[in-house]
């Protein structure tokens, strides 16, 4: 079933390299993990069942090439929320795009053991996790591919060698599935007939596309699966409960056979190289080997529940499920161990909680095990980041990189849990209140607006609050709810499709349309020239495709269409490493060198070597065989090199200044600026973003020779202090940049200066957070940085006066302000932009302190003047006063105004309104003392007195009964507020009266 599999096939990640291969077979398991004589009895430890299955298949004659896991959080592919299936990252070769110089084009077969992560997307296990004994968001993926090598025959042959062999399973319990037809394709008797090598036929079951027809998406390679259960019990005919959810007879291993290609839901042509794709999950398999029912019974979770057990008062693990767990314990124990896998391992790979796709789900995932731990084991807040440490001992020697970032892990998920720790408590406070409620008018079902009321305020995924329901035998209504996202979200897809391809068809060379390619004898373009400058370079139209396919020979392309061109060269720049591609035109010439029209060239993308220039036919008529000339937009890609150059510069920069554990994440380079996103837990100081800039600076003014060479990629990994990509992956041979011989080497293929003089200028615009541990600075080069530097210069002057201004001079607050207003407007370095606005600060508190000196020496006569007001009130027999006083909006003041009132008139209700400079429509204060005896006689309350007053501009106040006070930011019109104020307070005394 899909279900099943989605606990058994998932992405593979890579990040380990030979010293993951290494540490997947050297390493030894840590920690305790049952009772001493338990563990001394464990023939399959998780980790030789993991090592096993690697060896297996590295032996002759099966020869497959140890693929190291990619990361759980696929950085470089923006498609995945998490890398799900081993098959992720062997994408590019299914979908027949992958380099010709990467090492996977030359991959046939392959195996490892991959960390995958299902929880949110299609594939989404995260609901189940906790309530069985099988489900998991985090868990490893055995898999094995052949890439246009073997097929069904020996894949069946190696799964079966392995399960009896070298596993020894008893093959009486084993069944195997195979796809039985739908109504557009016709059944696999061939993989059937594989089996009943091995199987009895009435252990070979058919099953529906449901069951056994694998695909990737939508659209793009597919094909029908085989998948093998395995019969916990044994001894029985158990064929009826293949494919039924029973926790005894479970789905171990997947065999894909990838055959076709989903162009729509009724076009399936059969690809042009079939492959192998198979995933067994290693939890499900070490289950078996060591006898366990439980995936969760298994020796690696151990060391977890034993953890857990010291944080809770509810006792041990005990293995209850469904019904029989009335409590919850056991479901909280196993989705909390579950979820502190997941957490660890993405952030080791670099995914942080946030409140953006794979980042909102990590924090869904947190939330769920903080509400588990606290509500249901009652643990104490912060008790979920004490479980790091044991995921790290336990796994840390097969995937290093939990060791190397088991501070940061422990850092992100302390400030998570404790951010969601005071929320938790009132949202399970408020669903408590609302269940009893319900349960008082005898509803059951929680409304949408209080389901969004917990996700919006509360912080309250809706899965969780579902979760909540359903264990208090509630049900959500979420139409309203879903339909408010959904929507949302769908505005936010259509404008990023928009902003993709402005308008223009979505042209994209997938398995088939390379393959037609090679077939059609059409070779790989030629992208030498890209490199060169100001050349145009003649091409022939090898290929034209449209949005209904490729053009034949004889069809022309009519002027207006939006097409893409496969050339046999280009002087183009495809899209790639966070450079943008080139623009420009394609000048169609006719035999005698005349130009016959033009194709405007907007985008460039590469596919599998084939580069396809994607774009208009401005004029003349285009067909397969034309010749063109390549014409770059060489200015706009002078404005781009020196981005791309200085973001080398800028990295190692920031490298230097914050130290090595600074690994890029993400960069963008156009002609308007450069993007780097890169891996920090907090804040750049101000000396930090001004040290790194002047390293930046001093590279253009040092004039650095920018290099570039192509060599082995082992050879250019050995290079002193070479930097690569944090999960990029990279072809062979491997362009490397050198800025200054030893100031920045990098693997790119972008294109470069020649020199760092030709950026004349760096300037670091801006310094942000783009997620909890990743930060983004936005630079210029060239005219744009010169503008931002004298601009600089500009506010840096003005500052300088203003600040040898006297305290006293008039109007210098307001001045002061109005220069900050403009400087937070202003396009100037970031560092020296922080630097001005504390400066003007400064000059701020220099004139408030100056205001508040004079306040304190006329407050004399303020409240003698005082006095005298109110005296006369109370003399014309008065109960309620409201003044305008010249106290300069100072909190200090009012509470010295509240107390002369009381002590001359106790029993007067007073409000006082002040600006903070009067006459200038700014900032208003109001605040309202009112005895006791008015607030019980009258109802006349200080708190609703002074937001009355505030309502006519906009402002907000609070306080008690007796004493309160508020401000409004902006207030024109005094006169409005002070006759509300009266309105308001006579209104309520002549209540009283009546």
């Amino acid at each position: 079933m899909l279900m099943a599999i989605a606990a058994v096939r998932a992405f593979r990640p890579v990040s380990t390299g030979n010293k993951g291969r290494n540490a997947l077979l050297l390493n030894r398991w840590p920690g305790k993990l049952f009772s001493t004589s338990e563990k001394k009895e464990i023939e399959w430890t998780t980790e030789k069942v993991r090592n096993t299955f690697i060896e297996f298949f590295e032996q002759e004659p099966r020869n497959h090439k140890f693929q190291p896991s990619s990361a759980c959080a696929p950085l470089n592919d923006p498609t995945l929320l998490f890398t799900n299936a081993g098959m992720n990252q062997f994408k590019p070769i299914f979908l027949g795009q992958v380099d010709p110089n990467s090492p996977l084009a030359s991959l046939e077969r392959a195996v490892n053991s991959q960390k995958c992560i299902r929880a949110g997307g299609k594939h989404n296990d995260l609901e189940d996790v906790g309530r069985d004994t099988y489900h998991h968001t985090f868990f490893e993926m055995l898999g094995t591919w052949s890439f246009g090598d073997y097929f069904k025959e020996e894949a069946i042959a190696y799964a079966w060698d392995i399960l009896t062999n070298v596993y020894k399973l008893d093959p009486e319990r084993m069944y195997a599935t195979y796809f039985q037809g739908s109504d557009s394709l016709e059944p696999d008797y061939e993989a059937r007939d594989f089996w009943l090598k091995y199987l009895p036929e009435e252990r070979v079951i058919g099953c529906d596309a449901k069951d056994n027809f694998w695909e990737m998406g939508e659209t793009g390679p597919c094909g029908p699966c085989s998948e093998i259960h395995y019969d916990r019990i044994g001894n029985r005919d158990a064929a009826h409960l293949v494919n039924e959810d029973d926790p005894d007879v479970i789905e171990i291993w997947n065999i894909v056979f990838i055959q076709y290609n989903r162009e729509s839901p009724t076009k399936l042509p059969v690809l042009p190289s079939q492959h192998i794709d198979t995933g067994m999950g290693l939890e499900r398999l070490v289950s078996i080997l060591q006898d366990k029912s439980s995936n969760y019974d298994i020796d690696c979770f151990q060391p977890l529940f034993e953890e857990i057990a010291k944080l809770t008062d509810k006792g041990p693990y005990t293995g209850r499920v469904g019904a029989d767990d009335v409590d919850l314990k056991d479901t909280a124990y196993r989705a909390i161990a579950d979820h502190a896998r997941t957490l660890s391992f993405a952030i080791a790979d670099g995914a942080v909680p946030n409140n953006e796709g794979r980042g909102y789900v990590l924090r869904r995932i947190l939330r769920r095990a903080a509400r588990y731990g606290q509500q249901i084991l009652n643990c104490s807040p912060g008790f979920f980041v004490t479980l790091v440490p044991i995921v790290v001992d336990t796994f840390g020697d097969a995937y290093p990189e939990l060791k190397e970032n088991k501070q940061t892990i422990l850092e992100i998920i302390t400030e998570e849990e404790q951010s969601f720790s005071t929320m938790l408590d009132r949202g399970i406070k408020f669903f408590d209140e609302l269940k009893d409620e319900l349960k008082a008018d005898g509803k059951s079902e929680v409304s949408g607006e209080k389901a969004f009321f917990l996700y919006d305020t509360l912080g309250f995924p809706i899965d969780l609050t579902e979760l909540m329901a359903e264990e208090a035998g509630l049900t959500i209504d979420t139409a309203g709810f879903e339909k408010e996202m959904e929507t949302q979200k769908e505005r936010s897809r259509k404008a990023q499709r928009a902003a993709r391809s402005a308008g223009a068809p979505d042209l994209e060379l997938q398995a088939e349309q390379t393959a037609w390619l090679s077939d059609e004898s059409v070779l790989p373009t030629d992208d030498y020239f890209k490199f060169k400058w100001n050349v145009e370079l003649p091409a022939t139209v090898m290929a034209i495709y449209g949005e209904d396919g490729f053009y034949s020979e004889d069809k022309q392309v009519e002027e207006g269409d939006f097409i893409g061109l496969v050339l046999d060269k280009t002087a183009f720049y495809a899209e790639a490493g966070g450079q943008e591609a080139d623009v420009g035109e394609l000048e169609l010439i006719g035999d005698n060198g005349e130009i016959l029209g033009t194709v405007s060239v907007s985008d460039v993308q590469v596919y599998g070597g084939f580069i396809l220039h994607k774009g208009v036919l401005e004029s003349g008529s285009l067909q397969v065989g034309s010749h063109v000339n390549c014409r770059v937009d060489y200015e706009r890609r002078g404005l781009i090199a020196p981005n791309h150059s200085m973001t080398h510069v800028l990295n190692a920069a920031l490298r230097k200044v914050l130290g090595d554990k600074v690994d890029q994440r993400g960069s963008l380079c156009n002609d308007e600026k450069l993007r780097f996103d890169f891996s920090h837990k907090k804040a750049m100081t101000l000396d930090e973003l001004k040290a790194v800039e002047k390293m930046c600076q001093e590279s253009v003014e040092k004039e650095e020779v920018v290099t570039s060479k192509v060599m082995p990629l082992d050879d250019a990994k050995a290079l002193d202090g070479v930097r690569a990509v944090f999960g990029e992956v990279y072809p062979d041979p491997v362009r490397v940049i050198s800025v200054g011989g030893d100031t920045s080497v990098e693997f790119c293929g972008g294109t470069h200066l020649e020199n760092t003089r030709d950026a004349e200028a760096f300037a670091l615009i801006e310094e942000t957070a783009v997620a909890k541990g990743i930060r983004r600075i936005t630079a210029v080069t060239k005219d744009a940085a010169k503008s931002a530097i004298m601009e600089g210069d500009k506010f840096n002057s003005i500052v300088s006066e203003v600040e040898d201004f006297d305290a006293e001079t008039p109007d210098l607050d307001k001045k002061a302000g109005a220069i900050r207003k403009d400087l937070d407007a202003a396009f100037l370095p970031a560092a020296l932009k922080a630097e001005l606005r504390a400066r003007i600060e400064g000059i701020q508190k220099k004139v408030n302190e100056a205001k508040k000196k004079a306040l304190q020496k006329r407050m004399a006569v303020v409240l003698s003047d005082l006095k005298v007001q109110v005296e006369a009130a109370v003399a014309d027999g008065q109960r309620v006063v409201v003044l305008d006083l010249d106290i300069l909006a100072d909190g200090k003041a009012s509470q010295q105004v509240r107390n002369e009132v009381k002590k001359v008139a106790p029993g007067v209700a007073f409000l006082g309104v002040s600006e903070e400079d009067p006459g200038s429509g700014g900032k208003l204060l109001a605040f309202a003392a009112v005895p006791d005896a008015m607030v019980d006689s009258s109802g006349l309350k200080a708190n609703e007195w002074v937001l009355a007053a505030l309502e006519t501009c906009g402002g907000r106040g609070g306080g008690k009964p007796d004493n309160a006070q508020g401000q409004a930011q902006e207030c024109a019109n005094v006169e409005a507020v002070i006759a509300a104020a009266k309105s308001f307070a006579e209104n309520k005394v002549a209540a009283e009266v009546a």
